[in-house]
């Protein structure tokens, strides 16, 4: 996290900002998921530094009313602008029971869960969406139509919230990168060909080949509701117009967008009576026979949370991969790299 952090300091992002947007990135280091940590942190330092992304930039709410609101996010870190978005949506929310806020023209957003798990820290249920740049193909498409775009959601429980983060593709694309990069194969059911038919060459991506979309037409129609939530809503940037925060030049904003719905738990019902609810449906699923070979049904978020209560107490084990992306972020940002990486 410190190291983290004065990488974004060095950059000339503020104390609240840098310990924001460290918070994410660690954070989901932390949840296990590799490919939207610490992993980015040298793509969003050159950035930074190349000013696609304003170390200064000041998220400012365009137009709102009691239960929404539209922010710009003044070309800044995803992470500040999403984290300054959410907080609105949660005020809003405690005082109208539901509210939505969208954010456009902010930076490459990463992993959309860490905006969920803030809502849920403060009793509510959230939905969170993000758009892309297109790298998913359409059913019967020979190329990307939609991103990746995200969708998470988190319910507050008495326990740990239950946490779903996704990518409306297949796979989201960084899991293509690293097991590329690693050397790995990846299944045919991961990436589209130049002509329209499923390949198993990740060094295709992205340049002639697409990401498939999640579950066909389902997954399809996902990304579409992302595009508009996000994008359309607030007047950003859609599709083609969104830029690639990894491939442009490092002067050129991203006009990334997302948007966030808040559900205020106290505010609709009794808190006592949803938690004991909440627990029967949980019981439920978990009491349902498993499967031969199965230790049986989690919930989404489960095993990330038993993941990072092993990485509160033993560390967080990052792949070589990360590492390796976090001497770049150290020389990029000349700060001494940790010891343990």
């Amino acid at each position: 996290m410190d190291f983290t952090n004065h990488c974004f300091r060095s950059v000339g992002l503020g104390e609240h900002d840098a310990h924001t947007a460290a918070a994410c990135l660690v954070g989901t280091d932390r949840l296990g998921v590799f490919t939207h940590g610490t992993k980015l942190l040298a793509g969003y330092l050159r950035k930074l530094q190349g000013g696609g992304y304003r170390s200064s930039a000041i998220p400012r709410i365009e137009r709102e009313g009691a239960a929404w609101a539209v922010y710009d996010g003044d070309a800044g870190l995803g992470q500040t602008g999403c984290s300054a978005a959410m907080q609105t949506a949660i005020s809003k929310a405690q005082a109208c029971g539901v509210a939505f806020v969208s954010i456009r023209n902010t930076g490459h957003i990463g992993a959309a869960g860490q905006y969920a798990l803030q809502a849920a820290r403060h009793g509510c249920a959230a939905m969170i969406t993000g758009n892309d740049i297109p790298s998913v193909a359409a059913p019967g498409s020979r190329k990307a139509v939609l991103g990746s775009n995200p969708l998470a959601f988190a319910i507050p429980t008495a326990t740990d919230p239950i946490l779903l983060d996704i990518a409306t593709a297949a796979v989201a694309g960084g899991k293509v990168y690293a097991a590329w990069q690693r050397g790995e194969s990846i299944p045919s059911t991961w990436l589209i060909g130049p002509d329209g038919l499923p390949t198993s060459d990740g060094s295709l991506y992205p340049h002639s080949a697409a990401l498939a979309p999640m579950a066909g037409h389902k997954g399809y129609g996902l990304g579409l509701w992302c595009e508009v939530l996000s994008a359309l809503i607030p007047g950003g940037h859609m599709t083609w117009q969104v830029g690639s925060w990894m491939f442009d030049p490092v002067d050129r904003p991203s006009w990334h967008n997302a948007s966030f719905t808040v559900i205020h738990i106290d505010g609709l019902t009794d808190r006592q009576q949803f938690n004991s609810r909440m627990q029967s449906l949980i019981d439920e699923i978990h009491n349902a026979p498993p499967a031969a070979g199965s230790d049986g049904v989690l919930l989404p978020g489960e095993l990330e949370f038993r993941t990072a209560r092993n990485a509160d107490e033993h560390g967080i084990a990052l792949p070589a991969d990360v590492r390796a992306k976090l001497r770049e972020a150290a020389a990029l940002a000349e700060v001494p790299l940790p010891e343990a990486v």
